[in-house]
């Protein structure tokens, strides 16, 4: 135990939270954010979801480059004022449903960041990004069509606003909140 506590105060990480990875979301409005939290709620079958809506960035990076990502997103988030994101369109995800965003400063603050830390990113968060927010999952292809049939019927396109970006730790399951970083440029 005490080991444990000498590593915290001279900054290395117990090793139990060395192997869990970190995770990097989009935080948007409110109004937004409720509306996505409660189909989420209602369409994920009881018992398989964790968190609630979200949109990732990143899906895994290294714990042990902590540090280096919280200095990166705090130096990312306070160069950018909140921008907007179009909620553009449903999209299938074969067992599930999720909705496609669209925006050129969410597409550039991913692209920026994914290139300083390439070399520490897993082939997933290597991939092309397409941003969105899943409303369901790990149903059958029969349910998801029908839920994509019933949202595609009252959908119109909105608008959200992006307003931080998010550092969690993956907990196995539930991820454990690190550090928000406002998007808080002053207009220029």
């Amino acid at each position: 135990m005490e080991s444990n506590t000498m590593s915290a105060v001279a900054g290395v990480q117990p090793v139990a939270e060395r192997s869990r990875p970190l995770i990097v979301t989009l935080e948007v409005d409110d109004a937004a954010q409720a509306r996505f939290d409660t189909e989420r709620a209602a369409l994920f079958p009881a018992g398989r979801t964790v968190i609630g809506a979200h949109v990732t960035l990143f899906h895994a990076l290294p714990a042990v480059a902590e540090a280096a990502v919280t200095g990166e997103l705090a130096a990312s988030a306070s160069a950018r004022e909140p921008f907007q994101v179009e909620v553009a369109e449903l999209m299938s995800l074969g067992r599930g449903v999720a909705y496609r965003l669209r925006s050129a400063e969410l597409l550039d603050l991913h692209r920026r960041l994914q290139a300083s830390w390439w070399d520490r990113l897993t082939p997933q968060d290597r991939q092309g990004f397409r941003p969105h927010v899943t409303v369901q999952n790990k149903v059958s292809p029969e349910r998801a069509r029908r839920t994509l049939e019933q949202l595609h019927e009252e959908f119109v396109p909105f608008s959200m606003t992006a307003r931080a970006v998010r550092l969690w730790r993956y907990e196995g399951g539930p991820w454990s909140p690190r550090e928000r970083f406002p998007l808080d440029s002053p207009a220029g």
